[in-house]
């Protein structure tokens, strides 16, 4: 589906959903250097802070799924309004929270909007270009989501070195607030009003059994019967759901989809590149932090030079994908990550922040490499019809990947006697997602090879 609109009107789309992504991704992970402010100001653990990043990443995936279903059911711009001023209530709240349980409602209600926000503007990107543009569109879009989560950090670093942790939300409010009004009167209406019922219990299952298994990997510490119990509940209510789509005439999400060899394929490969960015950007500045004893400001530079090369990059690998394909750019990036993992196993406390600091953005352009070239390549198979329930698909896997991924080195962090020992464990938990990344991409580059002989 390629909507007739005009250029201008499709420049003022692109930047308007570009940049309430990058807002809502920014957002996601400007907590991380402010989390051991905020474990030490509200007097929480490590384990229950960090679900500020976690439960965020988490609630992205749980909400994404109706994104599809909402982008049908109500027009476009109704969609981008309302989710947006959501997302500016939920700012409001977190700049007045007086206690941890304040705070974490109001970045769920930002992750709301969060997850419906990013399926929304990669549908609309897919939705409002020719398909010729598509990786050049799709590189765009991946540098919005891969950057905004990358360069959180190191804003919310600067801005707590001068001020308190409610100003990561107080700076973020007025600019949401200029998109909204700018949407207000520009936002132009594209889309149909389809006659959509969304299925409530579905919903209910997806929320509770992604938030029973998440929550079972930290539920151990208290109990291995009640984390075991969680995992259990939580799987058989998610394979509950996945079955119940495949029946529902109008489904929250369009599961077969995933029969798509080259959507799921893709779809996990880009799931595990996310783990391994959002897991290493959340671990390093707790271990700067915690175990060099640096400061917050510290830490989010050391994260900026990869931050900025993430962006640049996927900007630069979508061009690339759009002339060459995907082949050179997958495993040059997973070879640049695994190299920076070198550094990065063997950290100690004396270990140069300039080091940390190479070992990161390296692993960053890596990232880049692989992230922008297979979101683009994992909806080439997909009809258009299907594309915003492909997104919904792509987005919510990403986003549990992430939550998962972050839980789970926190948790092998924490875990022996020395936090820098663990944190190096916590490295190598990403090295096996590699390995495999590695592998996932070499099945699917030899099918791809096969195609494109086929084609020629």
């Amino acid at each position: 589906m390629n909507i007739n609109i005009t250029k201008e009107t499709r420049t003022i789309v692109t930047i308007l959903v570009l940049l309430v992504t990058f807002l809502t991704l920014a957002s996601q992970t400007m907590m991380i250097t402010a989390l051991p402010v905020i474990q030490t100001t509200m007097h929480v653990s490590l384990s229950n802070v960090q679900w500020l990043t976690t439960g965020y990443i988490l609630i992205i995936g749980i909400i994404t799924p109706l994104s599809s279903n909402l982008y049908d059911k109500y027009s476009n711009r109704q969609l981008f309004l309302v989710t947006t001023g959501i997302f500016i209530f939920g700012t409001i709240l977190g700049s007045l929270a007086t206690t941890f349980l304040v705070l974490l409602t109001a970045r769920i209600l930002q992750a709301c909007a969060g997850g419906i926000l990013m399926s929304f503007q990669m549908t609309t990107m897919v939705t409002i270009y020719p398909p010729e543009k598509r990786g050049t569109v799709l590189g765009l879009s991946g540098l919005v989501i891969a950057s905004g989560p990358a360069i959180g950090p190191t804003i919310s670093g600067v801005i707590l070195h001068f001020l308190t942790w409610r100003f990561l939300f107080i700076l973020v409010l007025p600019l949401i607030i200029i998109v909204w009004l700018i949407a207000f009167f520009y936002f132009p209406n594209y889309s149909q009003k389809k006659d959509v019922k969304i299925d409530i219990l579905s919903v209910i299952l997806s929320l509770t059994g992604a938030t029973l298994s998440l929550a079972s990997l930290t539920l151990y510490k208290q109990s291995y019967l009640l984390a075991g119990l969680a995992l259990i509940i939580g799987i058989f209510l998610l394979s509950t759901f996945y079955k119940r789509q495949l029946h529902l005439p109008q489904p929250v999400l369009r599961v077969q989809i995933l029969r798509v060899r080259s959507f799921s394929l893709l779809t996990l490969i880009g799931m595990i590149a996310f783990m391994v960015l959002i897991g290493t950007e959340q671990i390093i500045p707790i271990f700067v932090e915690n175990v060099q004893g640096l400061n917050s400001m510290q830490a989010g530079l050391i994260l900026l030079p990869g931050a900025i090369l993430n962006a640049l990059f996927a900007a630069l690998a979508g061009r690339y994908y759009d002339s060459h394909g995907p082949k050179h750019l997958l495993y040059m990036g997973i070879f640049l990550m695994l190299l920076a993992t070198i550094p990065l196993v063997l950290l100690t406390k004396t270990t140069p922040s300039w080091l940390i600091a190479t070992a990161y953005l390296t692993r960053m352009i890596g990232n880049s490499l692989v992230f922008a070239p297979a979101m683009s390549e994992a909806f080439k198979d997909i009809n258009p019809p299907d594309i915003s329930h492909a997104s919904a698909l792509n987005n919510t896997f990403r986003q549990i990947a992430a939550s998962v991924s972050t839980t789970i080195m926190i948790v092998i962090a924490d875990i022996p006697y020395s936090f820098t020992l663990g944190t190096r464990l916590s490295i190598w938990f990403t090295v096996i997602l590699l390995l495999l990344m590695a592998f996932l991409v070499r099945t699917y580059l030899k099918n791809y090879k096969i195609n494109t002989d086929q084609q020629s």
